[in-house]
């Protein structure tokens, strides 16, 4: 199992294809440049989803980015070393009739950049091999049940499940790498089993499990309990073993200290996928309007790219340093001696207390000598 921080908006977006391990922190697991940039180009979507972060719209709004200022960004992006990987969502990011542009600018620069699309009617097989053409990295999708029924339902659009998996076997043609998001909620837990079957007939690379941060329209869907967290995290690993891609999780570090023991017991190297890598280390967020945060989970602003450059934000800036800084973390995360590799989910602290630096409700795991 490897852990993944994509980003939601409108739905769990996020393309994989770039294993976390292939980005190199210093000894404290601290990322200095951020090395994936999701980014909302838009929060105009045509789907109504029921844990939308984003809390999209039919509609874009007036003060998103011009074309011009997006193409600054990509600039100011490309000019980090290394160079990020800038993954465009929304919202739906095909609803701006400047995508193309955006995207053609930044392979451009040399960005790695991967698209996470909407599935509908935009979404054509056409659209798909027009991404591979423009040197798409990856791409996802969303499944958050193994039925029309069930996905429609979270999805609030009827047949969006059909149009999902046309997309899939678009992009499956294609060759582009494809990356299935699912939504954990004490609704979507019981289908596990069977939503992990469906993504591996969608010839998925990765699975990614998104544990709900109870933000945006997320904050009316039940949370699962951390003992229930423990269960499919441990089920998760067994399946790691028996499944045709990778797994995933977001917003549960604390599954890097399961596969950190995992690997442990059988005599392996201690080095766990991502190891650090969280909301504003490694991570920020554009939003469609130029904010810069730690995540699309953790709606804290520390900037604006109107105003400064999305790198010195992220490196300077008040925000992102505490939050690099695990030593001052509260409660049990703050006591854990897998604080650097994991630093709990700063998303979740900041929705269940209030606190950006207070204890991940969701993990169970006592430190040792705490």
């Amino acid at each position: 199992m490897a852990d993944s921080h994509p980003h939601a908006a409108g739905h769990p977006h996020a393309a994989g294809g770039h294993p976390h391990a292939a980005f190199a922190p210093n000894a404290d697991y601290v990322y200095e440049h951020p090395r994936r940039v999701y980014w909302e180009l838009t929060r105009a979507c045509g789907l109504a989803c029921a844990h939308c972060r984003a809390e999209a719209l039919h509609h874009r709004l007036p003060d998103e980015l011009t074309r011009e200022e997006s193409f600054a960004v990509l600039d100011a992006l490309a000019a980090a070393t290394p160079k990020p990987v800038v993954i465009l969502t929304g919202g739906d990011p095909l609803e701006r009739p400047d995508f193309w542009e955006i995207l053609a600018h930044a392979r451009e620069l040399g960005l790695h950049t991967d698209v996470a699309p909407s599935a509908t009617p935009k979404l054509t097989r056409e659209a798909v091999m027009r991404l591979k053409e423009a040197g798409v990295g990856a791409m996802s999708l969303s499944l958050d049940g193994a039925t029309a029924e069930t996905h429609d339902a979270l999805r609030g659009i009827d047949g969006c499940f059909e149009r999902t998996m046309a997309s899939a076997k678009d992009i499956a043609d294609a060759g582009i790498p494809l990356q299935v998001n699912t939504l954990v909620t004490a609704d979507t837990l019981p289908e596990m089993a069977a939503i992990a079957g469906v993504a591996e007939q969608m010839k998925a690379r990765r699975w990614s499990l998104f544990f709900l941060v109870t933000t945006g329209r997320g904050a009316t869907l039940p949370q699962i309990t951390p003992e229930q967290t423990d269960e499919l995290l441990a089920w998760t690993l067994e399946e790691t073993d028996r499944r045709p891609y990778v797994i995933a999780t977001t917003e549960a570090p604390f599954a890097r200290r399961l596969v950190l023991e995992k690997k442990a017991a059988a005599g392996g190297r201690p080095r766990v996928a991502g190891a650090g890598m969280r909301d504003g280390n490694g991570i920020m967020f554009l939003s469609y309007k130029g904010e810069v945060m730690p995540s699309g989970f953790l709606p804290m602003v520390a900037g604006n790219v109107r105003e400064q450059d999305p790198i010195a934000i992220y490196q300077r800036s008040e925000l992102f340093t505490r939050l690099r800084d695990v030593d001052a973390f509260g409660g049990r995360c703050g006591r854990c001696e897998h604080r650097r590799i994991c630093g709990g989910s700063r998303g979740r602290a900041y929705a269940a207390t209030g606190d950006v630096m207070a204890e991940d409700p969701l993990c169970t795991y006592q430190p040792k000598g705490a």
